[in-house]
């Protein structure tokens, strides 16, 4: 089943501190994702970033505006329990708690307009809505997922727009950004010329050069595939160089025989389509720039732990 959101979280994370003992947060999800039935492979799902588990961060976020609210209270470093308001609120059996019902509590509402209102303006606009169900975290990703998608589509629209001898540059520079030729840009050339047999460039495996990789790239519309044929001659080419090694490079795609032929082919041939083209470029930072870097702080609890002291 799907992961509940955070907030509908809320009541289950309440629910495991009902019998007033202090928990430890695993304690605590490990006994909501029992109530839930959740699978060890949903529990172990994680945020786009990678960087920690969806069910991990929806239950922490659950937590924290139970404790704003006064219902449950952290009493030390991962260890949570219910307070008297908390367990008041579970004798009355409600349906579900979330933010809206939150505001119940008045110090849930000061901390949620004192957090999100404009230090220099007073304006409490800033306030997330209370139907919302992504945590910060997953609104946050699914922010950068958009513009990093749509960056993407400018590049691939703009490689597309410029002359083939630009494109087969751009394959090499990017390859030797990705550390092929031990990151020398002399080790990458292009070749891309008529008589070419198929090679548009060339690159150095290593920074000792023990090994060419050859590169083919087919600047094409979006409808316009690259065929089994074309693979074929590329392998050709490939055993004319006496190499085994290629990398195919399009900026649309490819059909489905071309796949399977290089699944079948004794060459190692490696293939990239427009999308992928574009992904690495950004990851590789070829043709884009950093326009804004954002830090993402945590409490360092080390810091603030007495007890280690």
């Amino acid at each position: 089943m799907p992961i509940p959101d955070f907030q509908s979280l809320m009541l289950p994370a309440l629910k495991a501190l009902s019998d007033s003992a202090e928990k430890p947060v695993s304690e605590i999800r490990n006994h909501i994702a029992k109530a839930e039935g959740l699978t060890p492979e949903e529990m172990q799902e994680l945020l786009p970033s990678g960087r920690q588990p969806v069910f991990v961060n929806r239950v922490s976020w659950a937590l924290l505006h139970l404790g704003r609210a006064g219902l449950s209270e952290r009493i030390r470093r991962g260890v949570w329990r219910l307070t008297e308001e908390g367990e008041s609120l579970l004798a009355d059996a409600p349906p579900r708690i979330d933010m809206n019902y939150l505001r119940n509590y008045p110090a849930y509402v000061t901390w949620r307009t004192s957090k999100n209102t404009s230090p220099s303006s007073g304006d409490a606009t800033l306030i997330p809505p209370d139907d919302s169900a992504d945590t910060p975290e997953e609104e946050l990703d699914r922010i950068v997922r958009q513009l990093r998608n749509e960056l993407e589509a400018d590049v691939l629209d703009r490689v597309r727009e410029a002359p083939p001898a630009f494109f087969e540059q751009v394959v090499v520079d990017l390859l030797i950004a990705m550390g092929y030729g031990g990151g020398d840009a002399e080790r990458g050339r292009v070749t891309g010329r008529s008589g070419d047999g198929g090679i548009d460039g060339t690159i150095r495996e290593d920074a000792l050069g023990l090994d060419e990789v050859y590169v083919q790239a087919k600047k094409y519309a979006d409808s316009n595939t690259v065929g089994e044929g074309d693979l074929r001659n590329f392998a050709g080419a490939i055993d004319a160089a006496g190499t085994t090694k290629g990398v195919f490079v399009t900026t649309s795609g490819f059909t489905s025989a071309a796949k399977n032929y290089v699944a079948r082919s004794p060459k190692r041939i490696v293939l990239i389509d427009g999308k992928e083209l574009a992904r690495l470029m950004v990851v590789h930072s070829l043709g884009v720039r950093t326009r804004i870097r954002h830090e993402i702080k945590r409490i360092d609890e080390d810091y603030f732990d007495q007890e280690a002291l």
